[in-house]
């Protein structure tokens, strides 16, 4: 069976010859995975029968950006976390350009609003080709700081004190943040998918919305501000017949059903230590209308567990996944640095073991 056969199979409800598998890591990470094994990471991912690939997405062609700022004009600033020898790099936001505005006005004014004619989108279909003649899934995600979102945007933008403030207090700021963040990313999602000629099969939005305990906003003001663009983008997704998947770090819970009702076909992530975020729940509430990816930890098994500890997680989760399917095997987010390759080699061929249907 195909990697496109029981993926899609399996986002049907439907099993096939064994569990699909996704794999997340950072780009530290999949260096290591590199030097470590010998090989290139793409070797590393075809030994694994990894199922779900992601294009690079459209090349930026836009004016020349500043040193250490993204297409929104934000700042930043590379910093390291984790221990030597186990640290990642992250660009951190220094500056937040729209941290002084105090009017609708004030954002429409800003000068360096990105547009969807900054990118060259030519290159989509021939990265969706590679992919597909292997018989691979092919996923649209974008990297880190371009992914197709609202909320995570606003707070490059605003600052994250800013923004919830301007929820409580100064909500037209908000919608107005909202809005022109939300104009920019349908017209760019459009003409990606647009240039694939139909061969994206899942697009990955990622926005965070919850904590470890419950939701960064109430589910209320959540569907205030950010429904109507979250159910705009999946809306755009299915006019072109792809499926929708959503990332969201946290315990999201309470908001899952206005997912569902906005047509999202794939949550990620399953982060069992957020709350009423185990597989096991969300499977028995929502395990009719969803599918879910993830649910392997990588804040305490992967870093911190044993082999056996990771086999009996994945175990765990492939005896809940194969009664009905409606799963894809992967981490709840990147694997980090300080994750050890023999736990990454254990995971990889645990998920080959008790995947099997």
């Amino acid at each position: 069976m195909t990697s496109r056969d029981r993926t899609f199979q399996a986002l049907e409800h439907r099993l096939g010859d064994r569990i699909p598998i996704d794999f997340w890591a950072t780009a530290a990470v999949a260096q290591h995975l590199e030097t470590t094994c010998g090989k290139p990471y793409k070797e590393f991912l075809d030994d694994y029968d990894v199922d779900l690939r992601y294009i690079e997405g459209p090349t930026y062609i836009g004016p020349p950006l500043a040193p250490a700022t993204d297409i929104w004009g934000v700042q930043r600033a590379a910093v390291a976390a984790g221990a030597p020898g186990q640290s990642e790099s992250y660009s951190e936001v220094t500056v937040p350009p729209l941290a002084a505005a105090e009017s609708p006005e004030d954002v429409e004014a800003y000068a360096q609003w990105p547009h969807p004619d900054m990118f060259d989108y030519d290159v989509i279909e021939a990265q969706c080709d590679a992919i597909l003649e292997e018989d691979r899934v092919v996923v649209f995600m974008g990297d880190r700081l371009n992914r197709v979102a609202q909320f995570k945007p606003a707070m490059y933008l605003r600052g994250t004190e800013n923004i919830f403030f301007d929820l409580a207090a100064n909500p037209a700021v908000a919608e107005a943040t909202f809005r022109k963040v939300r104009e920019f990313y349908l017209g760019y999602l459009e003409r990606i998918l647009l240039a694939s000629n139909s061969k994206i099969d899942i697009v990955l939005t990622g926005d965070d919305f919850g904590a470890q305990n419950g939701l960064l906003i109430s589910a209320d003001m959540w569907r205030q501000f950010i429904r109507p663009g979250f159910a705009d983008y999946i809306d755009l997704i299915k006019r072109h017949k792809t499926l929708a998947m959503h990332h969201t770090c946290g315990s999201v819970v309470d908001i899952i059903p206005d997912m569902i009702e906005c047509g999202l076909d794939i949550l990620q992530s399953i982060q069992p230590e957020a709350g009423g975020m185990s597989l096991a729940n969300l499977k028995e509430m929502f395990g009719k209308d969803l599918c879910f990816h993830g649910g392997v930890s990588i804040q305490k098994t992967m870093p911190h567990g044993s082999r056996d500890d990771i086999r009996r997680e994945v175990k765990a989760i492939a005896d809940m996944a194969k009664q009905d399917g409606g799963y894809i095997f992967c981490t709840s987010h990147n694997i980090q640095a300080d994750t050890p390759v023999e736990s990454i080699v254990t995971l990889m061929d645990a998920y080959l073991e008790f995947g099997r249907i």
